[in-house]
């Protein structure tokens, strides 16, 4: 009666120990960044310009974001930019994984060729290509041309700069798409055939069967995604040549907290700010594992 007891235990403990051992490259790269992260919070609370040794100023780094009109005009940019391109590049990206879901001939080209801009999309190259696309002598003003319209200059106009990098960002689905479809092939086919059997038609099909079964894919795309939005640099960076213009309609909360620490060396306001969008972040994160429990459906 013992020795069962004892061997469960032996293993039990065993594979603890393995699990330690699997975590263990992640122990070593976290040594790597808790000297950073302990730096960056004891700047946050100082006036630091890279010059000079820090001086150590309490909270006004954080009091004085308050009245930062242009720390105000980069959270509305990277909230507009994450409300608006996320859930469109969501559903591009489950739009196309069904299509591609139906089995058709050379499916692994077809999914390498929707993935290969989700790569690419944030890389400089692929920015100011888009920023040629989209200049006054772009492709697309040409191809308005053709109708006789009169195309503005997109990337220079601050009611239409924050849009082309919204469509750059749509554009890029294909890390999503490759994840929606690998959630699809694990849907049972018994099920739609059960359905199929009692007549329901493919939208009630869709809405009650393959919704609710690739609910958590929906959910760790949706998370990954906010995440990744709210941390976008590159794209803003490149279009405005570092400035966040025209008329701060591109200044992306990342490329602001770069203007300050790397542009004007106010190393400290900086790094407060880096906290700051932690603090969003975590925010948002967890207000999304709240929700899930109303709309996301495990089967076990």
């Amino acid at each position: 009666m013992t020795a069962a007891p004892m061997t469960l235990r032996r293993r039990g403990r065993r594979w603890d120990w393995s699990g330690y051992v699997f975590l263990l490259p992640w122990f070593a790269g976290m040594l790597f960044t808790v000297v950073p992260f302990g730096a960056s919070l004891y700047l946050s609370f100082t006036d630091y310009n890279l010059l000079s040794a820090p001086r150590w100023v309490g909270l006004d780094n954080f009091v004085g974001m308050i009245n930062d009109e242009r720390l105000r005009a980069s959270l509305v940019v990277t909230f507009v930019y994450t409300f608006v391109s996320v859930p469109l590049s969501l559903v591009a990206a489950l739009v196309v994984a069904l299509l591609l879901n139906k089995g058709i001939r050379g499916l692994p080209i077809y999914r390498a060729v929707f993935y290969l801009p989700s790569l690419l999309g944030g890389s400089v190259a692929i920015v100011m290509l888009w920023r040629q696309v989209f200049g006054t002598n772009g492709i697309v003003n040409g191809f308005l041309g053709l109708f006789g319209i009169q195309g503005p200059s997109w990337v220079s106009d601050p009611q239409t700069a924050l849009s082309v990098l919204i469509m750059l960002n749509i554009w890029t689905f294909g890390a999503p798409m490759v994840i929606f479809l690998a959630g699809l092939r694990q849907v049972p086919l018994m099920y739609y055939e059960a359905a199929a059997v009692d007549g329901a038609s493919r939208w009630h099909q869709f809405r009650s069967i393959t919704l609710p079964l690739i609910s958590p894919i929906i959910f760790f795309n949706l998370v990954l995604s906010v995440i990744g939005s709210l941390q976008t640099f590159t794209q803003g960076y490149v279009m405005s040549n570092g400035s966040g213009g025209p008329a701060n309609s591109t200044l992306f909360y990342n490329l602001y907290l770069y203007i300050q620490g790397f542009n004007q060396f106010n190393m400290g306001y900086a790094s407060a700010m880096a906290w700051l969008l932690l603090i969003i972040v975590a925010v948002f994160t967890g207000i999304n594992f709240l929700a899930q429990r109303f709309w996301v459906f495990y089967e076990s």
